[in-house]
């Protein structure tokens, strides 16, 4: 009898909302659009900072990056026959972390330099990248032919080179890939591999490959091309020492990772007088991203959610002008015995019944405005069940909040005056 009576109401909500189809429009549109924007909004924020902690967890939770960088002072008494110029990490540097430091699982140490590569008429300048076969442990990348480096490369200084996909689709273009021989600078290798790289960045952070490297032994690296690197440019004449550029440092637990990087910097500064190295960690970089994704979501649908409140403002207008255009209907039915809950009731399911359907129509128009921005910008959204069913369940609310105060005005109808109203 209960349910019967409620799926009447309901019934008859919709009829008398039909009554005025156009202005019953108007009014969901509000929700519409509240919905639809709340919808679209957590889609974007979710797929930028999914996109960004996805980058970050590809440089390794576990892992702590140790960079070379050349010392402000240095930058600024830069001149154009500037003496040779010394800085960063070295090769001591390394031994100590690798033999002092009983939490590192494994360490990398990296050189990097230009060159240009050669094969036939073919050329194009890489990133060289001395390192050892630890590389490809902390960095893991696919292989898409041949193999990686290996031990005994890095300790019979085998020529060996492997490199990215883009720089064999450039050089090895109509030639045969794994045992072709490349020039590097004035020196001969043989290509043992083809691997998939990343690029881009990760937070204020380089990604460690880039799609232009070849990767060689570091023993290789250091006997062919030395720690001296000099540039010539217009009028400039830059030489520098670095012994590594990088080193990677994987932590055995993710919990060591932030204690470890503090121990690592106090070494570095106890042998570098010069702050000539910056140590990047990130896992702290990961959390500040997903502190500044709950940010980011609260500030999106903090925005979004003032659409459905201007939403609910047009609900509550709309049952105002309603109760006042019935009010003979309210005094007529409160003359039969209608009581003042059932009329409460009645103007309540009305405006629950617009603001559902305004929320599904939101919806509806929310999950399409992600795909279309994917679509023409190419910038990843994310829909997630959330971010769909709770702009739905807030409109829903909405529309009881903002119905309750017409629908108390109807009920307060008095009906004998009522009856009177013309």
């Amino acid at each position: 009898m209960k349910q019967s009576r409620i799926v009447r109401n309901i019934a008859l909500g919709i009829e008398n909302l039909l009554l005025h189809k156009l202005r019953s429009f108007l009014t969901m549109l509000g929700v519409v659009f509240g919905v639809g924007s709340v919808v679209a909004m957590l889609s974007v924020g979710e797929g930028a900072s999914k996109e960004a902690m996805e980058q970050i967890r590809k440089l390794g939770s576990n892992n702590i990056i140790l960079s070379s960088i050349k010392p402000i002072e240095e930058e600024q008494t830069s001149t154009v026959r500037a003496a040779i110029s010394i800085y960063g990490l070295l090769y001591n540097d390394y031994a100590r972390l690798r033999d002092t430091f009983p939490m590192i699982r494994q360490i990398a140490p990296v050189k990097l330099l230009r060159k240009e590569s050669r094969l036939g008429p073919r050329a194009m300048e890489l990133r060289i990248v001395g390192t050892t076969q630890t590389w490809f442990e902390l960095v893991p990348r696919e292989i898409i032919a041949g193999r990686e480096l290996r031990p005994e490369d890095h300790a019979q200084f085998n020529p060996v080179a492997v490199l990215t996909e883009f720089g064999a689709r450039r050089l090895l273009a109509t030639q045969s890939t794994i045992g072709q021989k490349i020039r590097i600078g004035s020196d001969t290798f043989e290509v043992v591999g083809i691997v998939k790289s990343e690029s881009g960045k990760a937070g204020n952070m380089q990604i460690p490959d880039q799609e232009v490297d070849v990767y060689i032994p570091l023993s290789v690296a250091r006997h062919y091309f030395g720690d001296i690197y000099t540039r010539r440019s217009s009028g400039s004449f830059l030489r520098e020492r670095v012994e590594l550029h990088q080193i990677i440092v994987q932590i055995d637990a993710i919990e060591h990772v932030e204690p470890a990087a503090k121990a690592i910097e106090q070494m570095l500064e106890r042998f570098h007088p010069k702050q000539d190295y910056e140590i990047s960690v990130p896992l702290a970089l990961l959390r500040q991203a997903e502190a500044t994704k709950r940010t980011f979501n609260i500030v999106l649908g903090s925005i979004a959610g003032i659409s459905l409140l201007v939403g609910g403002i047009g609900i509550m207008n709309i049952m105002l002008a309603s109760v006042t255009e019935r009010t003979r209907e309210i005094g007529i039915r409160r003359a039969i015995g209608a009581k003042r809950r059932q009329i409460i009731s009645q103007f309540l399911i009305e405006t629950v019944v617009l603001s559902t359907i305004g929320g599904l129509v939101g919806i509806i128009l929310g999950v399409l405005t992600p795909k279309l921005i994917t679509f023409f910008s190419g910038m990843p959204t994310v829909l997630t069940p959330l971010s769909i069913f709770l702009p739905l369940i807030i409109s829903i609310a909405v529309g009881i909040v903002f119905g309750l105060y017409p629908a108390a005005n109807a009920a307060r109808v008095d009906p004998i005056i009522a009856l009177r109203h013309e």
